[in-house]
């Protein structure tokens, strides 16, 4: 079953006109970097200027910032170039210049950018650090042996007391009043430092869903991926409101909510605050919001809360994306019937990035349940446990061709062992199937996949239906421990307000699966939580429900 993107588009919305066929046999990596980049990789960049100083000249508004509290703020380009260069001033005073790592544990205020275009002004690397982190989350990835070695943690006054937990911790220095006050003290001359495209200028760890989490530091030529990735699946045009929900201590945010609206000179939207129904939908109206990107919990939440909840919004967005986890079909039928827009399902990892979208500015089709096709830039195949490329339709370990990838950046993680280069490939740990048309299918991670009576069971196919249940607001599924099966299939829930977990609601879902995906793949046994185990990210943490299914 599929149906062409944007073939029947809401009242008022674009048809997508570029074909994905002809956008991957046009890719050149060369006309990539001159359309997209006004440096050069092999002769000289640098990241604040090309997200910043580029489109300064015109008093564009690069931030729409709502406070946790009601504040409002608008930041020109200009604004954001000139506190640059006076922080890049101040950092330079300090003895720290290119290379050096400065980490921000900082909310998304103003501020962060300020943080983020200094450091790239003066040729340092930036490292988000999510502001949930405790100490011992910080102490990993900033102070550890396998740490990022920062020379300066920006923080503000809330986060200021977790940095007293921190052996060793570097110098701080707490934005605010004062952080003001000494930036206007400082010149706003600074000529941006010149960097190559190896060069690095952000450093971010995995969010750990399955692990210890790991460094990943990301090269200056990741901008085109980034680029591609904005224009062909995020579909961002000149005349669109953008809201990436993601937070920027992560990498879908940093890189999509932050580094890819203002490399293309676009405004970007920050709220201060957590996620909840009420400030989206509130953000959403007064932004008059057109593209927006978020995780898929956070469509769930939507979904979740009601149509009549989503009324005030439901023909304002053109667009929507997902990315984090994959996205159950149900949702995406919702978006389509509730918000009156196409919610499309993209795919990527930390170290990769990006690379396998339903693009809203391509023309293909689009199968429900598919993470999609890969992006143009990169060769992706389906292999076996001996590196062996899968015929269609074949389970099996999705990987990156590397040489045959011009876009792939990933140079092996930091002050670790990087087992997941074999040779010519990037073997991403995710289980999928790819069909005849190129089209990939989500199945799990590895170490997620449930061996049952001889079955292999994808939890996500399960999830999905699962989903679809009225009582349903989330689902993990899990493999447990059984004599007989090797593994029962497990869900554990979480249920919607005004609903109970009842034995009658248990015998209910495990009958819908039963009829709608197979008789083996049932949940044999249902759990009713209040809450699931989620990485900062919002990434479900499947292998603490095992552990606790064990």
């Amino acid at each position: 079953m599929h149906f062409q993107m944007h073939n029947m588009p809401s009242k008022g919305k674009e048809i997508a006109v570029r074909d994905y066929l002809d956008a991957i046999q046009d890719f050149s990596i060369e006309k990539l970097e001159k359309k997209v980049l006004k440096g050069s990789l092999s002769l000289g960049i640098n990241a604040c200027f090309e997200c910043c100083d580029r489109w300064s000249a015109n008093s564009t508004i690069a931030l729409e910032w709502y406070g946790a509290t009601g504040d409002r703020q608008t930041v020109t380009f200009q604004e954001m170039r000139d506190d640059s260069a006076r922080f890049a001033n101040h950092l330079k005073s300090k003895g720290i210049g290119p290379g050096d790592v400065i980490a921000g544990l900082l909310p998304r205020i103003p501020d962060l950018f300020t943080v983020i275009l200094g450091a790239w002004r003066i040729g340092a690397v930036y490292q988000p650090l999510f502001t949930a982190f405790g100490p011992a989350a910080i102490e990993s990835r900033v102070t550890a042996q396998s740490g990022s070695q920062a020379k300066l943690i920006v923080t503000d006054a809330i986060n200021l007391p977790k940095l007293d937990g921190v052996p060793n911790c570097p110098e701080k220095l707490v934005v605010g009043t004062s952080f003001r006050t000494m930036l206007l003290t400082e010149s706003c001359d600074f000529d941006p430092v010149m960097l190559k495209g190896d060069d690095p200028f952000l450093m971010l760890f995995t969010s750990g869903t399955t692990g210890k989490p790991k460094g990943v530091r990301y090269p200056l030529s990741l901008l085109l991926p980034v680029s591609s990735y904005m224009t062909d699946a995020v579909d961002l045009k000149p005349q669109d409101a953008y809201w990436n929900v993601a937070d920027p201590g992560w990498a879908y945010g940093i890189l999509y909510a932050v580094v890819g609206p203002l490399l293309l000179g676009q405004t970007t939207t920050f709220y201060e605050g957590g996620f909840t129904v009420e400030s989206t939908v509130r953000i959403v109206l007064d932004r008059k919001i057109t593209n927006l990107a978020a995780a898929p919990t956070a469509y769930r939440l939507l979904m979740a809360a009601g149509e009549d909840a989503m009324a005030p919004i439901a023909n304002q967005l053109r667009v929507a994306s997902s990315a984090g986890e994959p996205l159950n079909p149900e949702v995406i039928r919702w978006a389509s019937r509730v918000l009156d827009c196409p919610l499309a399902d993209h795919y990527g990892q930390t170290e990769v990035g990006m690379v396998i979208n339903n693009h809203h500015a391509l023309r293909h089709k689009v199968k429900p349940g598919a993470a999609g096709l890969t992006m143009p830039g990169f060769k992706l195949e389906i292999l076996d446990e001996n590196l062996v490329v899968q015929p269609p339709n074949t389970p099996g370990v999705l990987a990156v061709d590397i040489p045959n990838s011009p876009l792939y950046t990933f140079a092996g993680y930091w002050k670790a062992e990087t087992l997941n280069v074999n040779g010519n490939w990037y073997v991403t740990g995710d289980t999928m199937m790819k069909d005849e048309e190129g089209h990939f299918f989500f199945v799990g991670r590895n170490d997620d996949i449930i061996t049952s009576a001889g079955y292999r069971i994808g939890p996500f196919d399960v999830e999905s239906v699962v989903m679809e249940h009225k009582a349903v607001a989330e689902v993990a599924v899990i493999g447990k421990p059984d004599p007989v099966r090797t593994e029962i299939v497990k869900a554990v829930i979480v249920l919607k307000a005004g609903f109970s977990g009842t034995e009658e609601l248990k015998a209910e879902i495990q009958q819908m699966v039963r009829q709608r995906l197979s008789t083996h793949a049932y949940p044999r046994e249902i759990d009713f939580v209040n809450s699931l185990p989620k990485t900062p990210s919002g990434k479900i943490q499947r292998f603490i429900l095992r552990g606790d299914a064990r």
